[in-house]
């Protein structure tokens, strides 16, 4: 690991008592000091973790960043936080052209096979959480740490805290249900009938979008060549870890892989968060397609360029694969079948998903 040639400072607002802006200026100016002793080597970094748990933390970020700006302090200053929806407000509210956003997103199979040696099968159940990693040996503790420190937590404080939410036990629902159908394809209407708190489709779909912002659950769009006709499809829904679906399973990861049926659903979700994960802060959409009993699992598309993914999990679906009829409709620059008798899963899983829209 290189070691930064200029100096740092880090610190917390994570603690129980929410940080002020009396707290925000300490550390800023902690920084400027450390800068003002070494503009020769490069000025220096402040690093502040969980910003958004400072109270009033972007007015005071742009006062003191403006004030660095017109004297020209070599300040650099990393923004750290859990919470990408509260980061997010705080950064479009008042930081407009201040500020470059670097997504954090769930970690990917080699990431979490080179830090735990976990196999495919091991990462297809457990996900790309690291802290619920040492839990795995007690599958109750790691299913309770899913279930209360990570998808409680982000519900209650990430979203809850966000937004108005009208109906907090409709969000909820449609979380569950969001896992319950991961890799299916589910028309609002549908939802409304699956889950027990009235709502309509507009609420639903706002929701999806603070799940989905949230790092949770999403709903991805149809493509068809023309936007009208995406923006109006039935949402294909995905959870983003594997995690999610698996904590409240009722059995262990031996008992998840004899299950064809439900190791499908995790071989699809697994395919689909990892290259929406891989997207996260590009100009690439991951899309699906449907038209009459056909379908393609995953549609990238930058521009122009089109790459459309078939994934063969040894899950029964009710639609055909739909590469063929895909490529001779929009003529895509690949076709790519993941699973048996194309690229194998736990390749596929460590290819960046950018190589996939490269010329070469």
């Amino acid at each position: 690991m290189e070691l930064l040639p200029f100096a740092s400072h880090y610190a917390s607002a994570d603690e129980p008592t929410l940080k002020g802006y009396g707290w925000l200026e300490t550390q800023w100016e902690i920084g400027r000091q450390l800068a003002r002793e070494g503009v020769e080597r490069g000025g220096a970094l402040l690093v502040l973790d969980e910003a958004q748990k400072m109270i009033g933390w972007s007015d005071t970020v742009k006062r003191l960043w403006d004030e660095d700006s017109r004297a020209q302090l070599p300040l650099r200053v990393l923004l750290l936080g859990s919470t990408p929806l509260l980061i997010q407000f705080g950064l479009t509210e008042s930081l407009a052209g201040r500020f470059e956003l670097v997504p954090v997103t769930h970690w990917s199979f080699p990431e979490m096979r080179d830090a735990f040696g976990w196999d495919l099968e091991q990462y297809l159940f457990y996900g790309g959480y690291p802290g619920s990693a040492p839990l795995v040996k007690d599958p109750e503790r790691w299913s309770h740490y899913i279930l209360d420190s990570l998808i409680e937590t982000t519900v209650a404080r990430d979203i809850l805290l966000m937004t108005r939410v009208d109906k907090p036990a409709l969000l909820r629902q449609l979380f569950q249900l969001g896992c319950q159908y991961s890799g299916q394809i589910l028309s609002y209407t549908k939802m409304l009938g699956q889950l027990q708190d009235a709502g309509n489709t507009t609420t639903l779909a706002h929701y999806l979008r603070l799940l989905g912002a949230a790092g949770m659950v999403t709903g991805l769009s149809k493509y068809a060549g023309k936007a009208v006709r995406q923006r109006g499809s039935s949402p294909k829904l995905l959870a983003l870890n594997t995690a999610l679906m698996t904590a409240t399973f009722p059995g262990d990861l031996e008992t998840a892989r004899s299950d064809r049926t439900f190791r499908g659903r995790l071989v699809e979700t697994a395919v689909g968060s990892h290259l929406l994960n891989g997207v996260s802060g590009t100009k690439i959409e991951v899309l699906y397609w449907r038209e009459a009993n056909r379908e393609v699992d995953f549609v990238l598309r930058h521009g122009r360029s089109l790459v459309a993914i078939e994934v063969k999990s040894g899950r029964p679906k009710d639609t055909l694969p739909g590469l063929e009829a895909f490529a001779m409709a929009f003529k895509p620059k690949r076709s790519i079948l993941v699973g048996s008798g194309g690229i194998g899963i736990e390749e596929f899983l460590n290819v960046p998903v950018g190589h996939w829209l490269r010329s070469d």
